[in-house]
């Protein structure tokens, strides 16, 4: 955990969580277990005092609880770990104390000066974190009034950060989905699982989301990843929710475990899917179709299905990134919603090598993906038919064409990842900036293992250029790209760019003309590399193949050194005279 994160539970077993806390743990992690307060000071300490021992301190939380009878309380334990982050400095066992002491006021725990206050003892077994423990009956037999108890303790955890001068945690907006609670962190842990089964079953939920069109297809995609589906009936017959389980996933009676789609994600619940399905999809292509424009030409753009899909879905993303910059709110919030779905997608499309990083990026924007601007206005179809047409077209590979269209689509997620952060820094969502920059880096590490094959074979074209043509593209990117001359010139990029431009020569393009086009798409000042961005976005526009070979001399690049290129059919006869 990062920061000073409460963690909320609830229980009914005083000795079992003593145990713990006071045991060598689930890996031998806990180091010196003690207490460092209690609700009076005088608690028995089986961690420091050896005439103390668990039964002991057990009666003394449980002594009001027991008092009540049958009418005590079936979850009377709370329970709050408490951890601070990993980079600040050590807090010494009074620091610790008072953070306690805070904790347990604001929550309605304990409250000062309150002689009636519940029993609660905070237990270190870890340099760099604690555990609060109370049994919520009060000395007047009421129980703790504890609605909004994490909220308060969330708030005041934020005050003692900047008390104790630490590092502070970026305040939320309750528009994050629900953390797994410490019980199923542990369960996850006990069962050999790498992480909680709420964190797969929102991945999971969002996919069958992504790119939907109906909510009887969102319940078949459900269905068909494996899940228990139960949903909520009305009396009117309708479906008022639902609820998924992981079949593995059993509770001590051998019963699956559902979460309820509003508890995986404010965004995942029913009424909240319905309003994103009830827009539509646009037809896939519809926005990035330019018929008439001769700057686009009119061949047929290369490559398998799948990777035409990823093509038009890099077109699809620059247009959301130009809505997020220059768009209305209601807009921009839209094209965030419909983004995620195109992550989401490519993730679970995603070769094995760059899966990992992907599937972060993916939960990272999740969270930018939501905040309070409200979208049900909003038209996101073209990112969302985007998503759905790369889900129908099958899975690709990162060599080859697939490769390149992936590294397409990369680099304009990696600039609506970042535009997406400067917006909701604009607008004081310090959690959702800081998710979407989380999530510019993850693609910029997928981004770097695809574009790594066919960045290299253009750069290795681009050196071999005849002179004058090479002079020629040199010349048209100065004057272009002003921005790139400093600190691109000479480099692997610059290259792969002359060497995009000669192509699109060779095709029929005036260079210079779709480098002006390629450019006013949007603006560049967030680009790692300039040149890089116009590479793929000069590619997509002349429908030139994404994954060129390694040879220097591409299809009519050695024909012309100097004049103007042989149209596209003339250079198809050559070639075809040439092989014979």
């Amino acid at each position: 955990m990062d920061q000073l994160v409460p963690d909320i539970s609830r229980g009914s077993k005083t000795y079992g969580l003593l145990a713990y806390l006071y045991g060598p743990g689930k890996h031998d992690e806990h180091f010196d277990p003690h207490l460092v307060a209690s609700w009076d000071g005088f608690a028995p300490d089986p961690g420091r005092d050896p005439t103390a021992n668990l039964k002991q301190l057990e009666q003394v939380l449980d002594l009001r609880v027991n008092q009540l009878g049958p009418r005590r309380p079936k979850k009377h334990v709370w329970h709050c770990p408490v951890s601070a982050d990993p980079d600040d400095r050590l807090l010494t066992d009074e620091e610790w104390a008072e953070v306690a002491r805070r904790v347990v006021a604001a929550a309605g725990i304990a409250e000062p000066g309150d002689p009636d206050g519940c029993r609660w003892i905070a237990v270190r077994h870890d340099p760099r974190h604690i555990h609060i423990m109370a049994t919520v009956v009060r000395g007047d037999g009421r129980q703790a009034r504890l609605n909004g108890d994490a909220q308060r303790a969330q708030d005041e955890c934020r005050q003692i950060e900047k008390d104790l001068g630490l590092k502070q945690l970026n305040p939320g907006d309750k528009t994050a989905a629900k953390r797994p609670t410490s019980a199923e962190t542990h369960k996850a842990e006990r069962l050999g699982r790498p992480e909680p089964v709420r964190l797969q079953l929102r991945d999971q939920v969002r996919r069958a989301v992504a790119g939907c069109a109906s909510e009887a297809e969102f319940f078949d995609r459900l269905a068909a990843a494996g899940l228990l589906v139960q949903r909520r009936i009305g009396p009117s017959g309708d479906t008022l929710g639902y609820s998924v389980a992981d079949p593995d996933d059993r509770n001590g009676k051998g019963d699956p475990v559902y979460f309820p789609g509003s508890k995986l994600a404010p965004d995942l619940s029913l009424p909240r899917i319905r309003k994103r399905l009830s827009g539509g999809v646009r037809a896939a292509g519809a926005s990035t179709a330019e018929p008439g424009d001769p700057a686009t030409g009119t061949a047929r753009v290369p490559g398998s299905k799948a990777a035409r899909a990823r093509r038009d879905a890099a077109a699809a993303v620059d247009d959301a990134t130009r809505t997020i910059e220059e768009g209305s709110e209601e807009d921009a919030a839209g094209q965030l919603v419909g983004a995620i779905e195109i992550i989401d997608v490519l993730a679970v499309r995603a070769p094995v090598d760059t899966r990992a990083q992907l599937i972060a990026a993916a939960r990272a924007f999740e969270r930018a993906s939501r905040s309070h601007v409200r979208a049900e206005r909003a038209d996101n179809r073209a990112v969302r038919a985007a998503a759905r047409e790369m889900l129908s077209s099958g899975y690709t590979g990162n060599r080859g064409e697939d490769g390149g269209v992936t590294a397409m689509l990369l680099s304009a997620l990696i600039l609506l990842a970042i535009a997406s952060a400067r917006w909701h820094s604009a607008r004081s969502h310090a959690q959702q900036a800081a998710a979407a920059s989380a999530a510019a880096e993850q693609l910029r590490a997928a981004y770097a293992t695809v574009a790594a094959r066919p960045m290299a074979a253009m750069a290795a074209r681009g050196r071999s250029l005849p002179s004058p043509v090479r002079e020629r593209q040199d010349a048209v990117i100065r004057a272009k790209l002003p921005e790139a001359v400093a600190g691109e010139h000479g480099g692997s990029d610059w290259d792969a760019l002359a060497a995009t431009l000669a192509e699109a020569e060779a095709a029929g393009h005036d260079p210079a003309a779709l480098l002006e086009k390629a450019r006013n798409r949007r603006e560049l000042d967030t680009a790692d590399s300039v040149t890089a961005v116009m590479v793929w976005r000069v590619r997509r526009i002349a429908k030139l193949s994404a994954a060129p070979s390694a040879s220097p001399e591409g299809p009519g690049v050695r024909a012309r050194t100097d004049g103007p290129a042989a149209p596209a059919s003339v250079q198809g006869r050559q070639a075809r005279n040439s092989r014979r």
